[in-house]
């Protein structure tokens, strides 16, 4: 972790050379798919002498920049403080604050190969921001002593899989409006299975998590009080490591869990996160927060490494593929995921536990109805 600066920097370097060595085949995939569709001024059509907008096609929506570096600020805050939604806020803004998804839409009947095209580049842009929101915020939760490394690695691992297998499945070969539908839908269920873990049934299984999100939220008032504590030293630490049984405390609570498990789940949440085109963040939590009984304090940082691992391997996979980047888009947006995720930890710790799965309830039900509606029915809300 001596040399985490070094990490961001060598990330990007690695990124710009298999731009390179694709450009090539991103040139003429991009070119074929736009060539593929009938010439004209209406949907579903392109005109030669329209300005260029997203991917440089002819025509694209021009997505306004400042727009952009907002929502991206916003995106980075939501996934570096509940360690989810990362994907799914990002996804909200390229499929429908900045138009991309009506666009993608129109290509339907008139080129199916560009309206692919387009999905395929919304589902990896979202996953560009993501992954750098992961990888900051996996770094400052790790300073906190608020990320529970073993369980991380667990998850990483299997996401390393299930990210490469999905993306190799899967890319090419899904049509916006069943990509809209499928999002809305996975986002919906899980809107309804965490209001679920809000009642007094599911409550009563979380001992332990109430017990440590208690003794956080109190150190912290306790730290506004003035009073000075080495909240390191209270983090995370583990205990015990073994094949089957990995053992850790945070704030004078153990917990443990059984390796093989995340490692299992994370092949599964990283498959369905990589089809999806986010990060798994809005799996993953509810994963750490029901099955592994961690606090939310501690699922976030958890989260966002595991993510982080998820993310690698997906990117790489699209872009190896032959998937284009808007980079002028996408590097705006990653300045403001740079600030959000800076912000999101430092003012998590001032937000009640429940008020943070409360959030994450609100935003599921309302984004999930809103694209399973929009991408099975066609019906705006």
């Amino acid at each position: 972790m001596k040399n985490w600066k070094l990490t961001l920097p060598l990330g990007l370097v690695a990124l710009a050379v298999l731009t390179m060595w694709a450009h090539p085949a991103l040139a003429d995939k991009l070119a074929d798919a736009i060539a593929s569709a009938p010439t004209g001024t209406g949907p579903g059509q392109i005109d030669p002498a329209a300005p260029k907008g997203f991917l440089g096609i002819p025509g694209a929506p021009q997505v306004n920049l400042i727009l952009a570096f907002c929502w991206a600020v916003w995106v980075g805050w939501i996934f570096s403080t509940v360690g989810a939604f990362g994907g799914v806020m990002a996804g909200v803004g390229h499929i429908t604050v900045y138009g991309l998804g009506n666009y993608a839409k129109s290509f339907k009947s008139t080129a199916p190969s560009l309206n692919k095209f387009i999905t395929d580049s919304i589902r990896v842009s979202n996953q560009c921001l993501v992954g750098l929101s992961a990888l900051i915020s996996s770094f400052n939760y790790w300073k906190m002593g608020r990320l529970v490394l073993p369980l991380a690695v667990s998850l990483g691992a299997g996401s390393i899989a299930g990210s490469w297998l999905s993306v190799t499945l899967s890319q090419g070969k899904v049509s916006f409006s069943a990509y809209q539908g499928y999002f809305g839908l996975f986002v919906l269920l899980l809107g309804v299975y965490l209001f679920w873990g809000t009642t007094a049934a599911a409550q009563a299984s979380k001992k332990k998590a109430k017990e440590a999100a208690k003794a956080f939220e109190e150190t912290v008032k306790r730290q506004k009080g003035g009073e000075q504590i080495d909240t390191k030293a209270l983090g995370v630490h583990v205990t015990g490591i073994a094949l089957t049984r990995v053992s850790f405390t945070f704030y004078g609570v153990e917990f443990s869990f059984n390796p093989l498990i995340p490692f299992v789940g994370g092949i599964v949440i990283a498959a369905v996160a990589a089809f999806l085109g986010v990060g798994g963040g809005f799996l993953l939590v509810p994963f750490l927060t029901n099955v592994a009984q961690l606090p939310m304090y501690l699922a976030a940082g958890t989260s966002a490494l595991a993510v982080l691992v998820g993310m690698i391997t997906s990117i790489t996979t699209f872009m190896s593929g032959g998937v284009a980047i808007h980079w002028h888009l996408i590097g705006i947006e990653l300045i403001g995921i740079v600030l959000g995720s800076v912000i999101g930890p430092r003012t998590s710790k001032y937000i009640p536990d429940i008020w943070l799965k409360r959030l994450f309830i609100v935003l599921a039900l309302y984004v999930g109805s809103r694209y399973v509606l929009r991408g099975f029915f066609g019906i705006s809300i």
